[in-house]
């Protein structure tokens, strides 16, 4: 029998949906291992339960509370305080054993994860905001920093095993799949591909469709990405009905794809990072979140993005300027080369996670 794994994640229209989107990739991964994985998530405007579900996970429910105004910040993404999310999540658990707990929000840390340690076999935290202490076995952090190797220090467990950089990347089978027919990219600018995130809050989406309308002397193909937590998706579908070359797609379920067909990307910082670095796609990329600032800033500074800047800095004028750039071959051809990233595919190395996970 499989080890039993819980995750403990959510999306919202606040959150968006990045934590739950790259722990279904870790639940798919231990799933072919033979694992036996639920999901624990709470009951959000904009949650991707019904999503989780359809992939044959089980989920467990923790109601929606009204928001606690008390809560400011991150916290404020739970609705409720650490203590009674750990309440119910025990609550929800009752009965089952838990070889290893899975950490996915920016609102937990070791105060939550001390409450459930008396229940549960290992915790593995997903995090990378370095800004908290927790209490667990395995970190994972994929992102790239210029100080990437000390960012934990004195916030985990000093035999705590860290799982840092974008080698350790959480990507679907489907990226290995599509990395292995992918084609040599020329230069040319032919076909972009648009994706700021699962909710895109600051409708950085609609900023880009209409950056590339104004620019039809490129000729131009554009697959448009949106998640169905997106508040503004008849917006968005408004700019790109009647346009040939404009191409929308709602919670898309080949990513990989539509990438591997893209010469460009315009999106944000955050996990479809890796994901178009792995591709070898560059990217014009906003910082949409605080969160995604520093680690935007040291892609921009290593080549492996071209950053522009934040959701304020960024207007459809510049996006204008940036495509217009990127339509010289040699421009397109620099960024092309630079963005260049490995990742460890599954079974690559054993150790990355199963191993580490449950030795």
């Amino acid at each position: 029998m499989g080890k039993r794994v819980v995750i403990r994640a959510d999306a919202s229209q606040v959150i968006g949906s990045g934590h739950v989107m790259r722990c279904l990739t870790l639940a798919e991964r231990l799933r072919r291992r033979g694992e036996d994985v639920t999901f624990v998530s709470r009951e959000l405007p904009g949650n991707l339960i019904a999503h989780v579900e359809a992939q044959g996970f089980e989920v467990l429910h923790l109601p929606q509370h009204e928001a606690d105004a008390a809560l400011t910040g991150y916290a404020a993404w739970l609705t409720v305080p650490q203590a009674t999310d750990a309440e119910e999540t025990l609550a929800a658990l009752r009965g089952r054993r838990v070889d290893l707990l899975v950490v996915d929000s920016y609102a937990l840390d070791a105060a939550w994860e001390q409450r459930l340690r008396p229940h549960v076999g290992r915790i593995f935290v997903i995090d990378d905001l370095a800004n908290r202490v927790h209490d667990c076995d395995v970190l994972l952090d994929q992102n790239f920093y210029r100080d990437g190797a000390h960012r934990y220090d004195g916030l985990v467990p000093t035999d705590c095993r860290l799982l840092l950089g974008p080698q350790h990347a959480l990507l679907r089978e489907e990226f290995f799949e599509a990395r292995r027919h992918l084609r040599q990219r020329d230069g040319q600018l032919r076909r972009v591909f648009v994706f700021y995130g699962g909710s895109d809050r600051t409708r950085e989406t609609e900023k880009a469709v209409r950056a590339l309308l104004a620019v039809p002397e490129l000729h131009l193909a554009a697959d448009v990405v949106v998640g169905s937590s997106n508040a503004h998706i008849a917006e968005v579908r408004a700019l790109c009905d009647g346009r040939a070359n404009l191409h929308l797609h709602v919670q898309a379920q080949n990513m990989a794809a539509i990438m591997a067909a893209a010469d460009l990307a315009l999106g944000a910082g955050g996990t479809t990072t890796w994901e178009r670095c792995y591709l070898g796609l560059p990217a014009l990329v906003t910082a949409i979140a605080e969160n995604q600032f520093a680690v935007a800033a040291d892609c921009g500074a290593a080549g492996l993005i071209r950053y522009l800047g934040t959701w304020t800095d960024v207007t459809e004028a510049r996006l204008i300027e940036e495509l217009r750039a990127c339509a010289r071959p040699e421009v397109l051809r620099e960024l092309q080369r630079r963005c260049q990233l490995d990742v460890q595919a599954d079974g690559d190395d054993s150790e990355t996670f199963e191993e580490v996970l449950f030795t």
